[in-house]
C-alpha cells in the first residue's frame, strides 16, 4: 500500500505548493489515456507534481504531468505492484515481486537509483513508511508475511516475518499514516481466511495491537485499505455494497460507508474526506464522504474511454489525493475491457454537483406572458435565496440577454414570468455560479413563440418560353418586421444543373425584388424570405418551361416551289429525301419524326418514329422506299420533343415546322 501525505517533515514546503496552486483557478476535470496494460498503483507526489503508476503486466512504473502526460517511466521491474513515496518526495519506491527486490526511483530524473534485494522468493508487493522505516508485504497466494526495511542507517537492512503468529493468505497489503506514525495496517488479498491487523512499529520492531479474520471471521478478500489522518479509524474495501470502518485500536467494525458492489479502493485527504471506489462499471462507480459525513456529497459514473466496450471501471487501490491541506485534486485510474487505462484528475470532487432543470412551455403567443420553471437540488441542499442568473436568447438577442437574477424557492423549485419579444425559438438559460460547497451548474429550455405569417408570391408559375429566352421574374414580399431581403433561386431541371443563388437583396418600396433568366430548361424559380423576430420565414415557388430549339431540313430534291399555300421540296421518284433536324442536346435524347399525308383535304397521321440524337444535337433520317407509288401525292413531317417520351423531362414538349414535299417522274 502507499501512503497518501506527506511527513511533518515536508509540511512547509507541502504548504508553499498550495498556495502557489490555490492563486491559480482551478482547473477542470481531465482525463488520459496512459501507455499501460495494467495499474498495481499510483501514488501522487505533490511537490514535483507527478504522477505515479505501477504496471504489474509490462513491469514498469510510469511517471506522467498533473495532466496526465508522461515525463518519463523505468522498466525491467517485474511484476511491479506497491508504491510508496519517501518522506522527502525525492524517492518513489516500489516493490517488484518478480525481482524479489525494492526499486529506489529518483522522482526528478525518473530513473533507478537503487535496488534493494529482499531475499530469494520473498516476492515483495506492498509498502507502506511506518516508524522510520520501509515496510513491505511479501509472500505467496498461500503464505504471505511482513518485512521492513531499514535505511536508517550504512547499509540497508532487511527483516523478514515480522507477525509470525499471523500468516496471511497472500502478500498482506499496508497502510500508514503522518498523524500516527507508528500504526501500521494490512489486510489480505485474498478471500479464505483473510486478516486485518494492526502493528505499533515504535520500536523499529512489529508489535501486533489487534487482529481481525482468519478462518472464524468473515472479511473476505482486501482490495484496498487506507487509515484516517489521525489514525483512528481503518477503512478498508471487501466484498459487499460498502466501505468497512474499523476501530484501529482493537478493529472494532464501526458503521460504514454505502457504497456498490464491489469495493475496489479507498483514499482519505488530509482533511479526513473519504473516496471510496468500486468495480461497477456500470453504476456510480466513485463516492465521496465529506469529513463526519457517510451520506456522499458526490458521486461518479465513468463513461467509455474508447466508445467501444462499454462504461470503464475502478480497479483494485487505484485511487490517490494530491497531497497537501484539504482535500484538492484526486486522482483515479479506470480501465475498460480493451484495458486501456485512463487517468481522471477530479478537481472539485467534494463539492456537491447540483442537478438543475428547466421546464419552459412548448409554445407561446409572442408578447403574451408565460411561466418557466425549474428545481435546483442537490446532495448538500441548496437554502431558499439561492440566487439564479437567467437569460434570454432569441433572434433579437443572439448573443442572449440577462433578465436579472431570480431566487430559489423553497424544496429547491423556482419560477419567473417573462413576455416574449420576438417569435421563433427562444432560449431560456438559468445559470447557477456555484460556491465553496457546490460546483456550478447551468440548464436550459426552449419555448416555439408564434410569429406572423408574412406574404410572399414569384410570378410567371405555369408560362413556357422558347428556348433561351430572357425571362423576368419578380417577388413580391409584403409586410415584415426588420427584414426585407429575398432571395430567389433557380432550380433547372435535369440532375446535371444543381440549383443556384440567381439574385439576393432588399425588396423595393413597393416589396419588389426581380431578377433575369436566360432559360433553357423547364425551371422552378423559389423565392425565399429567411424571416425576422415577429414573421416567419417564408417561400413562394413557380414552374415554368422551356422549349427545346428544334429545326429540320430536307436535302436531295431538285426544286422547291411554292405552291399550296406552302413551300414543297419536288423530289424525283428515283430520289431518297433526306431529313436533318436539329435540336437542343441532351444525353438520352431522341426526336420524333411525324409524317402526314393529304387526302380530299385532310391531313392524315402517318406512324411516328424516334430517332436518336448525336452528341452534336443532329439527327439524319433518309426515307427510302418505292417513291414511284408517291407520285402526285402531298406529303408534310415535322421534326419534334416530346417531355419524357423522348428520353429525359428536362424541357417542354417542343414542335418544329412542318416541312412539305411531294414527288414526280
Amino acid at each position: 500500500m502507499r501512503m497518501r501525505t506527506l511527513t511533518t517533515a515536508t509540511t512547509l514546503a507541502v504548504l508553499f505548493s498550495s498556495a502557489a496552486l490555490a492563486a491559480t483557478p482551478a482547473a477542470a476535470d481531465s482525463t488520459k489515456i496512459l501507455p499501460v496494460k495494467s495499474a498495481g498503483d499510483i501514488v501522487v507526489d505533490g511537490v514535483h507534481q507527478r504522477v505515479f503508476v505501477s504496471d504489474p503486466y509490462q513491469g514498469k512504473v510510469v511517471a506522467t504531468d498533473y495532466s496526465g502526460s508522461v515525463v518519463g517511466s523505468v522498466t525491467s521491474l517485474p511484476g511491479v505492484t506497491g508504491l510508496q513515496l519517501s518522506a522527502d518526495s525525492g524517492t518513489v519506491y516500489a516493490a517488484s515481486p518478480g525481482a524479489d527486490a525494492i526499486v529506489a526511483i529518483d522522482t526528478t530524473t525518473v530513473t533507478e537509483s537503487t535496488r534493494y534485494a529482499t531475499g530469494d522468493g520473498t516476492d515483495p508487493a506492498h509498502l507502506a513508511l511506518a516508524g522510520g522505516k520501509l515496510w513491505f508485504g511479501y509472500g505467496t497466494a498461500e503464505h504471505g508475511h511482513i518485512g521492513s526495511l531499514d535505511l536508517s542507517g550504512t547499509d540497508p537492512v532487511v527483516t523478514l516475518d515480522q507477525d509470525p503468529d499471523t500468516d496471511y493468505p497472500g502478500a498482506p497489503l499496508l497502510a500508514a499514516t503522518p498523524g500516527a506514525p507508528n500504526t501500521l495496517a494490512a489486510a489480505a488479498p485474498e478471500y479464505y481466511n483473510s486478516w486485518l491487523g494492526v502493528y505499533d512499529v515504535a520500536t523499529g520492531t512489529a508489535t501486533r495491537t489487534a487482529r481481525y479474520g482468519g478462518s472464524t471471521g468473515s472479511l473476505g478478500s482486501t482490495s484496498d485499505l487506507a487509515l484516517t489522518p489521525d489514525g483512528s479509524r481503518l477503512i478498508t474495501a471487501n466484498p459487499g455494497n460498502q466501505h468497512h470502518v474499523w476501530k484501529t485500536s482493537d478493529l472494532t467494525p464501526l458503521s460504514g460507508y454505502t457504497t456498490e458492489y464491489h469495493p475496489s479502493s479507498v483514499a482519505i485527504a488530509d482533511d479526513g474526506t473519504v473516496a471510496a471506489g468500486t468495480d461497477a462499471p456500470y453504476d456510480p462507480s466513485l463516492y465521496m464522504f465529506n469529513p463526519g459525513t457517510t451520506t456522499p456529497v458526490r458521486e461518479y459514473t465513468w463513461p467509455d474511454t474508447d466508445n467501444i466496450s462499454g462504461y470503464d471501471e475502478l480497479g483494485n487501490a487505484n485511487l490517490a489525493w494530491e497531497p497537501g491541506t484539504g482535500a484538492g485534486r484526486l486522482f483515479a485510474l479506470t480501465h475498460n475491457y480493451n484495458s486501456v487505462y485512463t487517468l481522471r484528475v477530479l478537481t472539485d470532487s467534494t463539492k456537491s454537483k447540483p442537478a438543475l432543470t428547466v421546464d419552459a412551455p412548448a409554445t407561446a403567443t409572442r408578447t403574451k406572458s408565460l411561466t418557466v420553471k425549474g428545481t435546483l437540488t442537490a446532495t448538500l441542499p441548496l437554502p431558499a435565496g439561492t440566487p439564479l442568473q437567467v437569460t434570454r436568447t432569441d433572434l433579437e438577442s443572439p448573443n442572449g440577454k440577462s433578465l436579472g437574477t431570480k431566487s430559489l424557492g423553497t424544496g429547491g423549485k423556482f419560477s419567473f414570468t417573462d413576455t416574449p419579444p420576438a417569435g421563433g425559438k427562444v432560449t431560456y438559460t438559468v445559470t447557477y455560479a456555484g460556491d465553496a460547497q457546490h460546483t456550478s451548474a447551468k440548464a436550459s429550455d426552449t419555448v416555439a413563440v408564434s410569429r406572423a405569417k408574412p406574404t410572399l408570391t414569384i410570378n410567371n408559375n405555369g408560362k413556357v418560353y422558347s428556348y433561351g429566352k430572357d425571362v423576368k421574374f419578380t417577388a413580391h414580399l409584403g409586410t415584415t418586421y426588420k427584414n426585407r431581403t429575398v432571395e430567389i433561386w433557380a432550380d433547372p431541371f435535369g440532375s446535371d444543373k444543381p440549383k443556384k443563388l440567381v439574385k439576393s437583396g432588399r425588396v423595393n418600396s413597393d416589396g419588389n425584388l426581380s431578377a433575369w433568366l436566360d432559360l433553357k430548361r423547364d425551371t422552378k424559380v423559389t423565392a425565399k424570405f429567411a424571416g425576422d423576430s415577429r414573421y416567419q420565414p417564408r417561400s413562394a415557388s413557380s414552374t415554368v418551361g422551356a422549349r427545346v430549339s428544334v429545326s429540320t431540313s430536307l436535302s436531295n430534291n431538285y426544286k422547291s416551289v411554292y405552291t399550296w399555300g406552302h413551300t414543297y421540296a419536288f423530289f424525283h421518284k428515283s430520289k431518297d429525301p433526306l431529313t436533318t433536324t436539329k435540336m437542343t442536346y441532351y444525353p438520352g435524347r431522341q426526336q420524333r419524326l411525324e409524317f402526314q399525308v393529304y387526302y380530299q383535304g385532310r391531313w392524315y397521321d402517318g406512324d411516328p418514329m424516334y430517332f436518336p440524337l448525336g452528341s452534336d444535337g443532329v439527327s439524319k433520317v433518309r426515307m427510302t422506299g418505292d417513291h414511284s407509288q408517291d407520285v402526285g401525292w402531298r406529303f408534310r413531317l415535322r421534326s419534334s420533343y416530346y417531355n419524357a417520351t423522348s428520353g429525359d423531362n428536362v424541357n417542354s414538349t417542343t414542335h418544329g415546322a412542318w416541312k412539305y414535299l411531294t414527288f414526280t417522274n
